[in-house]
């Protein structure tokens, strides 16, 4: 009778396995994964895509997504116990671990950042930005990070010469609307703005100021890594299948409406996956966080004053875990 009841147990399991259908252990701890912005940020785009085609499920990751006003908040609920992981911009990361050491660790990446400072009035440099109102997310958020850095490259202009205005994820929106003339700007903003039939002019783009800086990672609490490994392995495992699901063309309409989540329309969502991926932007082939951008990043926090004199920029080695994206793809593939 034991034996018999060992053998439909493992029968159970192999027939689960062979479905595509992790069995029910794997799926013990629910993971959820906080993403920046109300309404999410396109570059998170990932994360609904791998819970829509069923990729987290298809891994045996249970997975809640959680939106969150900005990635800085997000982190700081990671840190907190609030949530588990929490895709983070990651100069604003670098500088929570460096000033506070606090207990993240990076697991996956998206290394090139899609910043750009942007206006829709003509004739502008960013020697106008002088004394003017810039939207951004929040003060010190990713956007006020990314305006900082961009500035470097504006010689006579330092961001206190500057007004932030914080507006979470909707500056394109309030620029469109004519309430400012400047802000810092995603790929998908670009595209909206150009949808509604308005030229947006780019002062500053960061992939030209700073060609090494990155821009998101996906972190979480070194103890729960430890406590709950296995989960968040399968969870970047459905991150990862997404990424290379996004690459092929022919799944442009189900990641469209996938990406609806943004407020965007599917024209929309259409024309500005096609930008992104024109920038590399979702790591599929390796982990995304490449060293020399990740220790640039670093250099440039302290350099701009990012991180306090007394503080020095956390290293690679203690900000990133690499073999958690290498187990996850070892999965995928």
């Amino acid at each position: 009778m034991i034996r018999r009841t060992i053998a439909l147990v493992a029968g159970g399991v192999l027939l689960a396995t062979s479905l595509g259908v992790a069995p029910a252990a794997a799926q013990s701890k629910k993971v959820v994964v906080a993403i920046p912005g109300i309404p999410p940020i396109y570059s998170v785009t990932i994360a609904y895509v791998a819970e829509k085609q069923g990729f987290f499920r298809k891994h045996g990751a249970d997975v809640e997504i959680k939106p969150f006003d900005n990635g800085t908040a997000a982190a700081r609920a990671v840190v907190a116990g609030d949530i588990d992981m929490a895709w983070s911009p990651t100069p604003p990361v670098i500088n929570q671990v460096s000033n506070a050491d606090v207990p993240l660790v990076a697991v996956y990446g998206m290394p090139n950042p899609d910043w750009v400072i942007g206006t829709t009035e003509a004739g502008k440099t960013c020697k106008d930005l002088i004394g003017q109102d810039v939207g951004v997310d929040s003060i010190n958020g990713a956007r006020s990070v990314a305006l900082r850095s961009m500035l470097t490259s504006c010689p006579g202009v330092k961001i206190e010469d500057t007004k932030q205005i914080a507006l979470g994820s909707a500056p394109g929106p309030a620029l469109l609307a004519g309430r400012l003339q400047f802000a810092v700007l995603h790929l998908d903003d670009l595209a909206e703005i150009e949808h509604q039939g308005k030229k947006l002019n780019i002062l500053l783009a960061m992939k030209n100021t700073n060609p090494t800086s990155h821009y998101l990672i996906m972190v979480v609490r070194k103890d729960n890594l430890a406590k709950y490994r296995d989960a968040i392995v399968r969870t970047v495992a459905g991150m990862i299948e997404a990424a290379h699901f996004m690459q092929d063309p022919k799944n442009a309409d189900a990641v469209a409406e996938a990406a609806a989540v943004t407020g965007h329309n599917k024209e929309v969502n259409k024309a500005a996956l096609k930008a992104f991926l024109a920038l590399d932007f979702w790591a599929a082939k390796d982990d995304g966080m490449p060293r020399n951008k990740i220790e640039a990043v670093a250099a440039l926090m302290k350099k701009i004053g990012s991180i306090k004199p007394d503080k020095e920029p956390v290293t690679y080695d203690a900000l990133v875990d690499g073999s958690v994206w290498k187990d996850a793809n070892a999965m995928v593939k």
